[in-house]
């Protein structure tokens, strides 16, 4: 286990190195640049200016090497090498945000707080939130098959899907404001910053519904569908016959197998929650990683694409890694060599 560990870990340095070529590639065939001058007064020669400032005037392949490596380019120090660029975990100043680097931006703060960190609490409340309602749902659902519980869940669930999350949003918000209008308790809207727990709970609740509420209804169909065929397994049956009691058939031997598919799903879709989604940040104005990267390519601020590019890579890796790893303990018979 430790070595398969060890080599899938080793596999996210070249899926790195492809997400850098291809992210930089496509953002230099895109027409324009962080200094143009649509919507932006600048004469050419200071356009020209901060194009030689920040090495925009170089080949492209040159621009590529300096952004992995940093100023060794033009040192040629070897000793310098793996200390700058991104082989030194420096994503590079923003053309955007003068005076200010892409760690810091997305990792440090300085103005706002940390858009990795408020994508990241977001995201693992909405976590919470989607396996919570989804897996007890489905389990509940697939026990009640064809049942009016089993019924009103699969609407619920198809409703979850359906409604798209900024039309989801846009409705708690004016919830919430017809409460507060009635002179009843609403919840206040998102916030961050705040050291007190219920304070931060209250106020980042209704992103983290919206942002959850999807996931949760395809949870809760996936995990549905994995338990009845399960449950129609020869083995459950053998559990079964032998007089063990319902519970621990069911938790026992239907639940573990049934969560593998379940378990897969969440890979991808946990590093979706904990990357932010710029249209739930959008909605409750919330300063997170996918808002700094929608807004990053209409400024065609290329260091912060790459820098949330990679911070979305990274993370997606690491979860199915941990997806990967959790199908041994659900399933014994699962081993990896």
């Amino acid at each position: 286990m430790i070595a398969y560990i060890i080599r899938r870990f080793m596999w996210l340095i070249p899926v790195i190195l492809m997400v850098t070529v291809v992210v930089f590639g496509a953002m230099k065939l895109v027409p324009g640049g962080p200094f143009s001058t649509e919507g932006r007064p600048m004469s050419p020669e200071i356009r020209a200016n901060f194009e030689a400032r920040y090495h925009l005037d170089e080949p492209t392949w040159k621009q590529y090497i300096r952004y992995m490596v940093g100023d060794i380019v033009d040192t040629g120090d070897i000793r310098d090498f793996g200390k700058h660029g991104l082989l030194g975990f420096d994503l590079g100043p923003s053309y955007k945000y003068r005076g200010r680097t892409i760690n810091n931006v997305l990792f440090d703060g300085g103005i706002t707080k940390a858009a990795v960190s408020v994508s990241a609490q977001l995201g693992m409340l909405a976590v919470i939130i989607a396996v919570s309602i989804g897996i007890p749902l489905g389990i509940i659902s697939a026990l009640k098959q064809n049942t009016i519980f089993d019924y009103i869940s699969m609407f619920l669930a198809m409703l979850g899907v359906s409604i798209p999350n900024f039309v989801l949003g846009l409705m708690l918000i004016l919830a919430m404001l017809w409460l507060s209008l009635r002179g009843l308790p609403a919840l206040p809207l998102a916030r961050w910053g705040t050291k007190d727990l219920w304070d931060w709970f209250s106020h980042m609740i209704l992103p983290a519904i919206t942002l959850g509420t999807g996931g949760s209804a395809l949870i809760a169909r996936l995990t549905r569908a994995s338990v009845l065929e399960v449950i129609r397994q020869d083995y459950i049956r053998t559990a079964r016959a032998k007089g063990l009691r319902e519970r621990a058939v069911i938790w026992g031997h239907t639940l573990k197998n049934s969560l593998i598919p379940v378990t897969t799903v969440l890979g991808p879709l946990m590093a979706a929650w904990l990357t932010g989604s710029f249209i739930i940040e959008h909605v409750f104005s919330i300063p997170g990683i996918g808002r700094f990267f929608v807004t990053s390519i209409a400024d065609r601020d290329y260091t912060l694409i790459m820098g949330t590019m990679l911070v979305y890579a990274v993370i997606l890796v690491i979860m199915n890694i941990l997806v990967d790893i959790s199908y041994a303990f659900l399933d014994p018979r699962i081993r990896f060599e």
